[in-house]
């Protein structure tokens, strides 16, 4: 019998707890080390899946270079420059340039291909480079410049300004993670730009002042060959760019896919040892560790089904059995969601488009949109359609004819029409009708009259005699007028 006691307190111990429990287990944030302000998105769905300091107004260094060439690709693209065209270095390409400044060693007077002063940028972080490129672009430094901050202001950057094309400046020439996430998703939109930021090595060729010269990228997440080493090589990477000045720390902005799961990480403000026989550079290592956080705790996951109701909702002038209808979304809805979360947990907040709710109305047709919850937060929204197709009723589908063809403006036309044509075809019957009983009262009267001399001509009658003379005469006349 105690046992029989022990065990429904222990069961309900059990159930008590199970209610304090959470849904899903929160995540642990990623092991990072030094970073100072980091973004890491979903590529293909533009979600923040952590972030710190996002919008910390920082140093970009050479992550500038980013917005510079995506400019110069632009310009490209628009027709203004070719690919192959040989573009003089200015006279003050190296101005603002320290002497331990990275550069492809390009010399004022060089005669360089468009192209190699692409890759010169963005995979050997030449600043000279890119100088010439914005000179090329805009004819002068300042006039680039000018156009980097408004390219920046209509990509929705309002944290961000520039004052060179390729960071070296320290004062007034800052941006944030979230809004170099921002330029870096629109840079990788342009095909171009995407080749060459993941291009591990290029080879440049011999100019006027200068031999063929080749340099690796300083992306040491994609090549061996990097200046920082070999011990960063990350297989699921790709791109962008890294930066380094004393101010802005160790930067790196890159991506990575693995499982179908595309990312973009930025870290700024990363410590880092240079020339030190210390070989770490915590803007890798600490990409490194965002990415495999990423890749081991979410997944993508089917959040909504195109099968499941959303709400009913009543439908104007439908048939009185099938008065209502089933909202379900469009398409499934597959998002990048932590792996333990509980699908449970996801919520369908829907918006009607009543106006829209009028008989009949065809299966599969929009009628709203649900935004998609979890925990309060969006993930997107998707399209409600009804399941079946909604019956117009008999007496409506009559009802809306005859308005239909009543409020036409040829109908109306028509009737008024046909109403004249009527009242002109009644008036001329009865004025037919008034002069014809004229006619015949004159003619009734002339035959009287006739009838009257020819008795004057004759011997006297007799009254009876007369009297049915004149009978005799009214039906003669009766009988022709009914013929008539």
């Amino acid at each position: 019998m105690k046992k029989n006691k022990i065990l429904p307190f222990l069961i309900s111990i059990c159930l008590l707890f199970s209610l304090f429990a959470p849904a899903a287990s929160a995540l642990d944030d990623p092991p990072l080390h030094s970073a100072k302000a980091v973004v890491l998105a979903d590529m293909d769905s533009g979600r923040l899946l952590f972030e710190m300091n996002k919008d910390e107004q920082r140093s970009p260094a050479s992550l500038t270079k980013i917005m510079t060439v995506l400019l110069a690709v632009e310009a490209l693209e628009r027709g203004e420059v070719s690919l192959d065209e040989m573009v003089t270095a200015q006279a003050d390409c190296l101005a603002g340039l320290n002497t331990d400044s990275s550069t492809s060693g390009i010399q004022p007077g060089e005669i360089i291909s468009y192209q190699d002063l692409l890759y010169c940028a963005m995979v050997h972080s030449a600043n000279e480079a890119c100088n010439i490129l914005a000179h090329r672009v805009s004819g002068s430094v300042p006039a680039f410049v000018e156009l980097m901050n408004r390219r920046a202001a209509e990509l929705g950057c309002t944290n961000t300004h520039f004052s060179d094309p390729n960071g070296l400046s320290n004062e007034n020439h800052y941006t944030t993670a979230y809004e170099m996430y921002l330029i870096t998703r629109e840079a990788l939109e342009h095909p171009l730009f995407a080749e060459i930021c993941n291009t591990r090595g290029y080879d440049m060729a011999a100019t006027n002042l200068s031999q063929a010269r080749s340099f690796a990228n300083s992306n040491a997440l994609i090549t061996a060959d990097s200046e920082y080493g070999s011990s960063y090589v990350y297989p699921a990477a790709a791109g962008v760019k890294t930066g380094f000045t004393q101010l802005a720390g160790y930067c790196l902005v890159s991506t990575a896919e693995k499982d179908g799961v595309r990312l973009l990480a930025v870290v700024m403000g990363c410590d880092g040892w240079l020339n030190a026989g210390i070989d770490e550079y915590e803007n890798f290592t600490d990409s490194i560790r965002l990415y495999n956080w990423a890749f081991e705790n979410f997944s993508y996951r089917q959040a909504v089904s195109s099968l499941s109701t959303v709400t009913r909702v009543e439908v104007e002038n439908a048939v009185e059995t099938d008065a209502y209808a089933s909202l379900r979304p469009q398409n499934d809805v597959t998002l990048l969601l932590p792996k333990d979360l509980n699908l449970g947990s996801v919520e369908l907040s829907p918006t009607i488009y009543t106006e829209k709710l009028v008989a009949p109305i065809e299966a599969g047709t929009v009628l709203g949109r649900a935004e998609i919850l979890i925990d309060g937060r969006s993930y997107g929204s998707v399209d409600l359609v009804n399941a079946l197709k909604v019956e117009l009723s008999r007496r409506e589908f009559v009802t809306q004819r005859v308005h239909q063809t009543f409020s036409s403006p040829w109908i109306i036309v028509l009737i008024v029409v046909l109403a004249i044509l009527a009242i002109g075809y009644l008036t001329l019957v009865l004025r037919y009708r008034a002069q014809r009983r004229k006619y015949l009262r004159r003619k009734r009267e002339l035959a009287a009259r006739r009838a009257a001399r020819e008795r004057s001509a004759d011997p006297p009658l007799s009254v009876e005699s007369t009297r049915r003379l004149a009978v005799f005469v009214d039906e003669e006349l009766q009988k022709r007028e009914h013929k008539e």
